[in-house]
């Protein structure tokens, strides 16, 4: 408090360059040890008691506020009214009373077109909330502006507030506030997007907060020195999915309506313009929007009050790349999309567009980077304890900071749960989530065999790691049997398998008519996947169905030799191998696909591996070829899948051509797999996973 109050003080001599300097140095240390709660804290998803929604049955809400900081931001209020009429935009402007000359016509104008008119605090020298005294006298002050600019709503200058002294004004509505903001001086964020009542005990009264949302314009372009408006949209989506509310103060100040370059800490009208399109175009329909005051008097009547949960904070920890791992994912989300905080320790692909940040209010730090071309057993082993080193590094470094709740560690390897020991030494709870089974995975992987030296030692360490943990997660039935009889107790044991969200594999419309008949295959180029049999199948198939192409999406260790094998059997124009896509584009993939693919070898790990494109396929109405696999057998029948024998490739092909010319099957096995997946999805299993994380978390779990 003493800091900041010598700050104001002192302000008006210290050059413009050095004060934006040191913010600039400040926020970049705060930028990069908030990444967990800014732009987005996941906990601030939660709607307030006695919500009511929004106006008109809205999915969210969009309020526009600017803060007039001086003469020059007096001069611009018009030109930023009409940029905002032309899109069919109206907002609140905020006035300084005793800082600058605020002209009573200007103020009658912007009531007469539609917009706002309230006010900004008194002076704008950060002296406001110097004592309760100076509040109290200022207040007086204010109240009278309010009453002169038939003005009902407020907001502190540079975000300062007091929730309980501001019921000295008589207001209908705060704006001084913010969700999540760690840049402000001020910096403790209401940890909600929705408005809240704030009631007054010693007279039954109260008025509205209205916390900012999206980061403030100055702070964007100027102190974090951002060139395009990527935050400000990566807000609006997270917002608009949790049904908040977005709410922006703009600074006519700063905006640079004129032609150029524009001036420092200034920037492009354009960027401006660019957001209020991005939401008319992208969610048109589907937002409420109007004044501060509006939005005010219709929350009032409920008098909604602040949220109060306090979200658990989750690490989770994986030699995978989190992007395309659909699992990974689903545990992720519903974490996060229920207000808990949640971290992720991955892999990266190196590629241009990958950055560390959020993701669906997930926060995804890439430790390392991984292309699948690993030379042998010791050079992937080498990688393996690379990244375990830096994830233990790294996840010891944020719990010591921060604290977790819990650690959600997920193999390959088993032993990458090690990373999490020192918070587990302090509190945190740790889940071993199992895969793939590694004594089984590497002795496919590497042709090694049942009873040697490397498949003993890897289900020591599988027993060692299950021990350590408080809880495991294995990926099938089959699997579970096999490691409640080796390494963990059953009542300390669960089943997930790899289900799917049909938040994301929703029905897609097939959008392409052409005479192209498409077989797909969307995964990992592992052998066990037996992708090479598939593609001998398919030039056999090709030669009964001449239009068909093989459409093939992955990476792995294989490739080189699939594309080798493709050009061997001049397949090149027919064969497509691309590179893997995020989740979300795989649906619309497989809408336009005719026929799926599933070739695993069953007298490997692939026999007792469960495969989630199976229900992916099924999940787009597509008919699925599937190998007769011991865990394929034990999830599906003939009525779903249309089995062949494992690496028979003239089976294969004999199956992919009896779906291909029988519209009855095809019928049948789209029809019954979409029962299926109904019945299967993830959203029944991710109430008892929620469950599952709570339980250790409160220590009902043990």
């Amino acid at each position: 408090m003493f800091a900041r109050t010598a700050y104001y003080w002192l302000k008006p001599v210290l050059p413009w360059w050095l004060r934006i300097s040191a913010r600039q140095l400040r926020a970049s240390i705060k930028r990069s040890t908030h990444q967990q709660v800014w732009p987005v804290s996941a906990s601030s998803f939660l709607p307030p008691e006695n919500w009511a929604g929004w106006p008109d049955q809205k999915r969210f809400a969009v309020v526009l506020t600017h803060d007039v900081e001086g003469p020059l931001g007096v001069s611009r209020v018009e030109q930023l009214m009409r940029l905002e009429q032309d899109l069919g935009y109206k907002s609140s402007f905020n006035f300084v009373p005793e800082a600058y000359t605020t002209p009573k016509e200007l103020r009658e104008r912007v009531v007469a077109h539609g917009f706002e008119v309230g006010v900004h605090g008194l002076k704008h020298d950060g002296k406001l909330y110097g004592s309760r005294e100076i509040f109290r006298s200022r207040a007086l002050r204010i109240n009278e502006y309010l009453k002169d600019w038939k003005a009902v709503g407020f907001r502190s200058p540079f975000m300062h507030h007091n929730l309980d002294w501001i019921h000295d004004l008589e207001i209908e509505y705060d704006a001084s506030t913010f969700d999540t903001d760690p840049f402000e001086p001020q910096p403790d964020g209401m940890n909600t997007i929705f408005p809240f009542w704030v009631p007054n005990p010693r007279t039954g009264g109260g008025y509205m907060e209205m916390p900012y949302t999206l980061v403030q314009d100055f702070t964007l372009f100027t102190v974090l020195k951002e060139k395009t408006i990527d935050v400000w949209k990566q807000k609006v989506d997270w917002v608009a999915k949790q049904g908040g509310m977005v709410l922006l103060n703009v600074h006519p100040d700063y905006v640079f309506f004129g032609s150029g370059d524009a001036p420092a800490g200034e920037f492009p009208a354009s960027h401006y313009r660019d957001l209020l399109r991005y939401i008319q175009d992208r969610y048109a329909g589907e937002y409420w929007h109007g004044l501060a005051k509006d939005l005010s008097r219709y929350c009032k009547p409920q008098r909604p009050m602040r949220p109060q949960r306090v979200g658990r904070h989750v690490c989770m920890v994986a030699y995978s790349h989190y992007e395309s791992d659909n699992r990974i994912k689903r545990y992720a989300t519903a974490l996060a999309d229920r207000g808990d905080q949640v971290e992720v320790l991955s892999l990266g692909d190196g590629s241009d567009g990958e950055k560390d940040g959020f993701h669906e209010g997930v926060h995804v730090s890439h430790l390392q980077t991984r292309l699948h071309n690993e030379r042998g057993k010791w050079d992937y082993l080498r990688r393996i304890l690379l990244f375990s080193l830096r994830a233990g590094a790294v996840l010891t470094g944020r719990h010591f900071r921060h604290g977790f709740d819990a650690i959600h560690v997920h193999n390959v390897p088993d032993f990458l749960v090690f990373c999490a020991l020192f918070p587990r030494l302090t509190g945190a709870k740790v889940i071993l989530d199992i895969h793939d089974i590694v004594p089984e995975f590497f002795e496919s992987k590497f042709k090694t065999g049942p009873d040697s030296l490397l498949k003993k030692t890897l289900l020591l360490v599988e027993k060692v790691c299950a021990g350590l943990s408080h809880h495991v997660i294995i990926s099938n039935h089959l699997w579970y049997d096999k490691i409640t009889k080796r390494s963990v107790k059953p009542e300390h044991c669960s089943t997930y398998i790899n289900y799917i969200d049909l938040g994301v594999f929703a029905p897609r419309i097939r959008r392409r008519f052409d005479d192209r008949y498409i077989v797909i295959f969307p995964g990992g180029f592992q052998w066990h996947q037996g992708l090479d049999l598939a593609i001998r199948a398919f030039s056999l198939f090709v030669k009964r169905v001449p239009n068909a192409e093989f459409h093939v999406y992955g990476k792995g260790d294989q490739r080189e030799a699939l594309e080798q094998l493709v050009k061997e059997l001049h397949l090149s124009d027919q064969v497509k191998i691309n590179p893997p896509v995020p989740t979300e584009r795989i649906p619309e993939l497989l809408a336009e696909a005719d026929l799926g693919v599933v070739p695993k070898r069953a007298n490997s790990f692939g026999n007792e591996a469960y495969s989630t494109k199976i229900m992916e396929f099924m999940s787009q109405g597509l008919p699925v070829v599937v190998s007769r696999t011991k865990i394929d057998s034990f999830y599906f029948t003939e009525k779903e899948v249309r089995f062949f024998e494992s690496e028979n490739v003239e089976d294969l092909a004999n199956a992919m051509l009896e779906v291909a010319s029988s519209p009855g099957l095809r019928k049948q096995l789209a029809s019954n797999g979409y029962r299926y997946v109904a019945e299967n999805g993830w959203g029944r299993k991710k109430t008892e996973y929620l469950a599952l994380v709570d339980g250790l978390i409160d220590g009902k779990n043990k």
